[in-house]
């Protein structure tokens, strides 16, 4: 009896791994604290949270999740109504919770699109311009799983033009000057169109595998089958040297370009892109929620389901 109960255990262990969906660590390297914000088609526990400097925190995400994550700084609660502000990256929600605000330009992002079986998507986004350092590691994952990001500060090298007000962000040539030109709108909405400006090359230069301007894919998106992911504010040496000395692989995902809410992914013009063909286009984006489970995943609940009975019914019998 106890070797069919331990045998039934371990089936359903091995199981619930299949359907346990992805870990995403958040850890803050910076010499002072962080804010990240967190926006995504389905809730994984948290849209904010305070990260004290050398803190982490660790999440879990279903199979089919698209989001973003970034940092805020700065952030400071008025002491009469309890309301957070932050120098950089708010997502207006004047609460350490997001609660479904993106971050407000300029901010580093790192993007998702989680598989169901197949292909993670992921980059890191310069299209909203710059605030933190910040990079991307895959663990445990099949197929290339790259390091991506920016280790650079990329305020020290920031043009006057680009330079918010603070001194503590980088904007992106869209926000600082709007025209369709910089913001791949209007007669510019294509990649044939859209070429990349003098400021996304030097954010290009400086963070080779991040994403510079709205049609920069080739060498800024990223893919691993089942891996977990470590997001890190201000990486140390080691991890900056992971995540600019690997060349980049050619992948074929598409984003659009920018605007104060998605970033990379969403037009500049407010409206979404259409890419149909793009295979990690976060279907949060278009309307098609993905909180009901794909049919792998719920074939593979129905059979842990009918196990579990089995088992249960050969202990108690």
């Amino acid at each position: 009896m106890d070797l069919i109960f331990s045998t039934c255990f371990l089936c359903l262990i091995s199981l619930f791994q299949g359907i346990s969906g992805t870990t995403f660590t958040i850890v803050n390297k910076c010499d002072h604290t962080v804010w990240p914000g967190i926006l995504g088609n389905s809730d994984i526990g948290s849209t904010g949270f305070e990260l004290p400097s050398r803190g982490s925190r660790s999440f879990q995400a279903q199979p089919g999740w698209s989001g973003r994550f970034w940092g805020r700084s700065g952030c400071t609660s008025d002491q009469n109504t309890g309301q957070l502000t932050c120098q950089t990256a708010d997502c207006g929600s004047s609460q350490v919770e997001c609660n479904g605000r993106g971050a407000t330009p300029p901010a580093t992002l790192a993007e998702f699109t989680i598989g169901s079986g197949t292909q993670d998507f992921y980059d890191v986004s310069l299209v909203d311009g710059y605030n933190l350092p910040m990079i991307v590691e895959a663990s445990g994952g099949s197929g290339a799983c790259l390091s991506t990001g920016c280790a650079n500060d990329l305020n020290r090298q920031c043009p006057a033009e680009l330079r918010a007000s603070s001194g503590e962000a980088c904007k992106s040539a869209c926000e600082a000057f709007g025209t369709p030109e910089y913001c791949c709108s209007g007669a510019y909405a294509t990649p044939d169109t859209c070429k990349p400006s003098v400021y996304a090359g030097m954010f290009k230069a400086a963070c080779p595998k991040s994403y510079s301007y709205a049609y920069d894919d080739a060498t800024s998106t990223f893919t691993c089958t089942g891996a977990d992911y470590t997001i890190t504010f201000c990486p140390s040496s080691t991890s900056q040297k992971s995540a600019s000395s690997t060349a980049p692989p050619t992948t074929t995902g598409t984003t659009g370009t920018t605007n104060t809410t998605y970033g990379s992914i969403i037009g500049s013009s407010g409206q979404v892109p259409t890419y149909e063909n793009s295979p990690w286009f976060p279907d949060f984006l278009t309307g098609e929620s993905s909180r009901t489970l794909s049919p792998d995943v719920f074939h593979t609940t129905l059979l842990a389901s009918a196990v579990s009975f089995i088992c249960l019914f050969r202990f108690y019998s």
